[in-house]
């Protein structure tokens, strides 16, 4: 067992029982497996299941459940009923979180954990508000791991679909701050991003975003022939609903949210 893991099987331990929030990432994924097989923690998968969570996501989430005996839990957060959320604020993931946690909450009395990981913590991220104020634990920042001992966990547990899976943040992150959050909008998203992953490749970081200039694909990593593809997959489906299409760019991490009406 390497040090990192180590670490946070002792995070682990230093809890009874769990309730580990698992969004379909690799982190909140790995850390499942992590508590479920070498933790004595008594452990709940809990999982969100709601417009702006990816139908791969979920799919993934219960797959693993599937496979690895996991205590399964869905949800509907109901964030979209939420009018702060809705209205995309630049803290819209504090309303996001808080509706989830709140759920949670209601579902069990046991501590809730988080996939938040040392990286995180050097980001814009208002749920961890929401964290705190819900007493959410964070195995990971305990246990001193970063995004890139994340990884290497999963692939020192076998996890070969995580170890190559991108970041995936929820698809309401996709959504230009101050465009009001529709399901319409979620599920086109959804679409148009699982169509490019079968013609990109799985491994490939891409995002559909919604703009106040219109759909606009990011892609990495980038390239003419890459992004001739993506432009015809992204073209076709904005024809089909009645969408501006804006074109094709490198990803850019945050690029969706903006401040003082400037990109973060």
């Amino acid at each position: 067992m390497t040090a990192n893991l180590a670490a946070l099987v002792r995070a682990l331990d230093g809890h009874e029982a769990l309730a580990i929030a698992v969004s379909g990432g690799v982190d909140s994924m790995t850390l499942a497996h992590v508590a479920q097989r070498l933790s004595r923690t008594r452990v709940t998968i809990v999982h969100a299941c709601g417009p702006a969570v990816p139908a791969a996501a979920r799919a993934r989430v219960e797959a693993h459940a599937a496979a690895h005996g996991w205590d399964l839990r869905l949800l509907d957060a109901g964030e979209l009923a939420d009018p702060r959320y809705r209205a995309n604020p630049v803290d819209r993931c504090y309303y996001c979180k808080t509706n989830l946690y709140e759920r949670i909450r209601a579902a069990t009395r046991d501590p809730i954990a988080s996939g938040t990981n040392l990286d995180d913590l050097d980001d814009y991220r208002p749920g961890l508000k929401a964290a705190r104020e819900h007493g959410v634990v964070h195995p990971y920042v305990e246990a001193g791991i970063d995004k890139a001992a994340v990884y290497a966990i999963a692939a020192s547990l076998g996890l070969a679909d995580l170890e190559r899976l991108p970041a995936q943040p929820c698809l309401a992150s996709r959504v230009e701050t101050g465009i009001a959050i529709a399901a319409d909008d979620l599920a086109f998203i959804d679409a148009v991003e699982s169509q490019l992953a079968l013609a990109l490749g799985a491994a490939a970081t891409l995002r559909c975003r919604v703009t106040h200039d219109g759909v606009v694909i990011e892609l990495d990593p980038a390239g003419e022939e890459r992004a001739a593809v993506a432009r015809a997959v992204a073209a076709k489906a904005c024809e089909s609903r009645g969408r501006r299409f804006a074109g094709v760019r490198p990803y850019r991490r945050g690029s969706a949210f903006l401040l003082a009406a400037a990109d973060d």
